[in-house]
């Protein structure tokens, strides 16, 4: 009834592994930096928005 090793297709395409462009990959670097500056940029920034709403507070 079940063979063993299963059906297969007598044409099966090759798996495609997909490739960036020259422009992809330099976008991609980009995106990566920027949200690592910005990574390090937000503590410093949303302590200072904390030093302000203290500030006025006062």
């Amino acid at each position: 009834m079940f063979v063993e090793g299963g059906w297969r297709s007598p044409w099966e395409p090759p798996p495609r592994q997909p490739r960036l462009t020259q422009r992809q990959e330099r976008m991609l670097v980009w995106i990566i930096v920027v949200n690592v500056l910005l990574w390090f940029m937000a503590p410093i920034g949303g302590a200072t928005l904390i030093q302000a709403a203290l500030a006025m507070m006062r």
